[in-house]
Order: structure tokens, then C-alpha cells, then sequence
């Protein structure tokens, strides 16, 4: 069985954070009590306020980026960086016909949905100019760039070892793995064989219509804590270990992460001791890990502070993700 990844976020400034068991962490010499007593309050209610609408439970809500990995792609630098910056040359001949509708197929049924081209998913895949590399044929006219596409935080071109386009050879209508509203999903997908790695790169492949918007959150009234700190992003997800990123000062210390499990969503966030002195404004990832009661399953996982729904984003190369 194929396993797939995430779309790739550039390398972030993180700092290796411990573990906190399932629950609301334990005070320590560096953590008062009335810290994880505030998570608590202000976790309970951010789950009584969860109520997000039919679409959430009925429609197609991604949680992910729409671009996978399927199998494990053993980077080098330079593929890793034009995968990054979305640097490619096609040399596979589109699919003729436009593509009927598909079907996603969720543990809980299934939804017929409107498809884009392979040409579009072309499109949105390669959105970054192909680099002028010595030797290296690339298109005469790029794609144009697409906002927030994976080459929006890439600046400079590789030299050397470091600048080779990525070569399509095939695309072919499949499905990909993807994390939604409604737990993972088979999701239609344009699969595009890329010689240079060894994985399959798989765009997404329903339209935009189709798609639901994340629901609006509803943060909490009343003061945020000084030392409580938003979750970011998820990392992974392993059965009920769940890895995902706070954000905290630079000269923050003692994260500890918080969790409080719900049967319909988990919150999460962390606690910090912030720093006495002068200190920069760089916010920092930091990835924290705690484990569940049960399996994480369908439900969303939720930030404390802002009640909003997290999205699965940065993986590394082979990582299971969810």
C-alpha cells in the first residue's frame, strides 16, 4: 500500500519540544496550576461552541494542502527544492477528453463532484519559473504563478547541484488520500509521474465550486492568559498520537502542551514561560506531541485561543502524516 505526505513547507526555525500526556498537562515547578486550570475553561468553551453546519458532515472540506505525495519520495537537495518551488517540465502529453465527475468516498459515504482539467492541475501544480539550469531543457514560456502556491516562499535560484527541474512523464486521472472534515477521504486526483523521485505527485483534482470553506470560528470571550500560546498547525497524526506546532517567542521557555479530548473535537494549545528581558518579535514553530485517549478518528482538532480548526500542513519526506 502506497503511503503519501503532505505538501512540503520550507525548513522553519523549530526548537525539539517533550511530550505531554493526553489531558491537560501537569503543573510543574515552572507551570502553575491555574495555567492548565485556564486551558480547561477556555477549552471547554471552544468545544461548546463547535458547531460548524451540515456542510462540515455532508460536503468535501479539505484539511490539507491539495498537493500529496504518494510513497515516500526520497529527496535529494535538488529535487527537494524544485519540488518546493514547484519548478517542472512536461513532456506528457495531456489526457484528450475532459474529465466526467468523480467521486470522493469517505468512511461515511460518498459525494459525486465536478472535476478540473489535467491541464489546470498542471497549472496550480507548477506555478514556480524553471530555473536556468546548464543543461537542464525547461519550458520556453513557464505556467504563470499561482498566490500561495509552494514557490511563494522561495527567493534566489539554485546554482550547481541544486537546480534541476522535475520531469513529467505520465499524468493519469486517480485518487489520492487526503484529511478532511469527515476524517480521510479517496479524493479524485491528477497523478503525475515524475522519474526524478520516487513517489507519485498527486494534485487534486476537484473543482472549486465543490469545495467547502472552513466555518467561521468563534473564539472564546474574556482575557487569553499571558503564558498560553496558539497551536499552529498539525504535523502528523499516528492513531492517538497527535504532533502539531505552537507558536512561541524566541526567547520563550518550558513549552508544555495542553489537550482536552471531547467526543466530537479535540482542543489543543501550550503553555510558556515567557522571557524577563528584551526579546525580538520572531515567532517560532514548535513542534509538541500528545498522546490521545482514543484515536483522533474524524474529529477536527481545534486551537484553543481562536477556536480555529487546524489543517494538516508541513511533513517531512517519508513521514506517515495522517
Amino acid at each position: 500500500m502506497r503511503r503519501s505526505v503532505a505538501l512540503l513547507g520550507l525548513p522553519l526555525m523549530m526548537i525539539v519540544a517533550g511530550c505531554a500526556p493526553a489531558g491537560t498537562g501537569q503543573a510543574g515547578p515552572d507551570r502553575p496550576s491555574d495555567s492548565n486550570e485556564a486551558f480547561d475553561q477556555r477549552a471547554t468553551a471552544v468545544a461548546e461552541a463547535w458547531q460548524p453546519g451540515t456542510e462540515w458532515s455532508r460536503g468535501y472540506v479539505p484539511l490539507q494542502e491539495s498537493t500529496v505525495l504518494v510513497g515516500d519520495p526520497e529527496f535529494t537537495a535538488a529535487t527537494q527544492t524544485a519540488f518546493l518551488a514547484g519548478w517542472y517540465r512536461n513532456q506528457a502529453g495531456p489526457p484528450a477528453r475532459p474529465p466526467a465527475d468523480g467521486t470522493i468516498r469517505f468512511s461515511d459515504g460518498e459525494l459525486r463532484v465536478p472535476l478540473i482539467s489535467a491541464a489546470e492541475a498542471y497549472r496550480q501544480l507548477a506555478p514556480g519559473d524553471p530555473p536556468p539550469c546548464p543543461g537542464s531543457p525547461v519550458p520556453a514560456t513557464p505556467p504563470p504563478a499561482v498566490p500561495g502556491g509552494p514557490d511563494d516562499s522561495v527567493t534566489g535560484r539554485p546554482q550547481g547541484d541544486h537546480c534541476v527541474p522535475l520531469t513529467v512523464t505520465k499524468i493519469e486521472l486517480g485518487v489520492a488520500p487526503l484529511r478532511t472534515s469527515r476524517g480521510e477521504a479517496q479524493v479524485p486526483a491528477w497523478l503525475f509521474t515524475v522519474p526524478e523521485i520516487n513517489a507519485v505527485i498527486a494534485r487534486v483534482a476537484v473543482a472549486p465550486g465543490a469545495v467547502g470553506a472552513l466555518p467561521e470560528p468563534t473564539p472564546p470571550s474574556g482575557p487569553v492568559p499571558a503564558d498560553l500560546v496558539t497551536a499552529q498547525d498539525i504535523q502528523a497524526v499516528d492513531g492517538a498520537t497527535l504532533t502539531y506546532r505552537l507558536g512561541i517567542g524566541s526567547c520563550d521557555t518550558g513549552t508544555t502542551p495542553l489537550v482536552q479530548e471531547h467526543d466530537h473535537v479535540v482542543i489543543v494549545g501550550g503553555t510558556v514561560v515567557r522571557a524577563t528581558g528584551g526579546c525580538n518579535d520572531m515567532l517560532n514553530l514548535e513542534p509538541v506531541e500528545v498522546t490521545l485517549k482514543a484515536p483522533l478518528g474524524a474529529r477536527p482538532v481545534l486551537d484553543v485561543i481562536n477556536g480555529t480548526p487546524l489543517r494538516l500542513a508541513a511533513a517531512s519526506p517519508g513521514s506517515g502524516g495522517y
